[in-house]
């Protein structure tokens, strides 16, 4: 999967431009921050949530990311955030179940404690058998590459069971450790988006809180020092030491704004612990309303 050329800003969308052969259809939200492309080439089909700032709430990806930050800049209004409505989640179910009624949909949902997105898609599917839900427990690409590793499972067990499915899910989800290094605290702190956060105290303003997703919830677990290149340098190097992640499915997260130093420096770590092919992915609307400009992320499957 070579995503590194994808452009970070292109379009949502709902409709899957290769149909998969198997008779099980991935539903997921644009929060997993799945470039489009790869949703397309993997069958997935993505839902927008929504963003809302000066005065206007759009779909995530529909927008630069810079306009939010510059905008949350001049008038110090922070983003809002919201999940796909029932509604959404019910006309998409509707028509994949109208154009593949054989098909069962499998809906690989973001964090159900950060949003509502899980509650929201239960509304929208009451009366429909055909869909089967599964709360990731994770965002961003934790989410999304949970979601694309289930979608090479079908492609490879195109008779699995969605029992069998559900467990899959459940036993990636497990490995996946997602974590993010903010380089600032403006949007994390206003927002309160973060469980722990007031427990950190004033300090926080002079140090780099790691944030860890850990059951679904977005913790603050641990302090770098310095500048954020040093911090990342330093992350990355205990992410590979503590973690030891497969090669193949370790990526780097940015969003808007990380410098190119920053990433270099990055690339250089990773290198010399071994990881050569690393990807970056750039966050989307909803990822990056939380953690702010120039942050740092990285998505990868444990294996110790």
């Amino acid at each position: 999967m070579d995503i590194k050329k994808l452009h970070p800003m292109a379009r949502f969308s709902d409709k899957a431009a290769t149909e998969p052969a198997e008779t099980t259809i991935i539903v997921a939200e644009s929060g997993a921050d799945i470039p489009i492309e790869t949703a397309h080439a993997h069958g997935i089909h993505i839902l927008p949530m929504h963003v809302a700032f000066g005065g206007k709430n759009l779909d995530d990806g529909d927008f630069p990311v810079r306009h939010m930050f510059e905008h949350f800049r001049r008038h110090k209004e922070l983003p809002k955030t919201s999940a796909v409505s029932p509604g959404e989640y019910r006309s998409l179910f509707e028509r994949l179940h109208d154009e593949h009624p054989n098909s069962k949909i499998l809906h690989l949902c973001y964090s159900a404690v950060t949003t509502a997105t899980y509650e929201n898609a239960l509304i929208g599917s009451s009366d429909m058998d055909y869909v089967t839900h599964v709360d990731t427990k994770e965002v961003s690409f934790g989410q999304g590459a949970v979601v694309l590793e289930i979608a090479r499972y079908i492609k490879e067990h195109p008779n699995a069971s969605i029992q069998k499915l559900k467990d899959a899910t459940r036993e990636c989800a497990e490995k996946m450790r997602l974590c993010f290094l903010p380089d600032t605290l403006d949007y994390l702190v206003a927002g309160g988006r973060v469980s722990n956060m007031a427990q950190m105290g004033a300090a926080l303003l002079k140090i780099k809180p790691l944030i860890e997703v850990k059951d679904g919830k977005l913790l603050s677990t641990k302090k770098y020092h310095g500048s954020m290149r040093k911090a990342c340098c330093k992350l990355t190097h205990d992410y590979i030491e503590n973690y030891r992640p497969d090669k193949a499915t370790m990526h780097f997260l940015y969003s808007e704004e990380l410098g190119d130093d920053v990433r270099d420096e990055v690339g250089s770590t990773a290198a010399g612990l071994g990881y050569k092919g690393i990807d970056w992915l750039p966050t989307g609307g909803v990822i990056s309303s939380h953690c702010g400009p120039g942050a740092f992320g990285i998505s990868g499957f444990a294996t110790t």
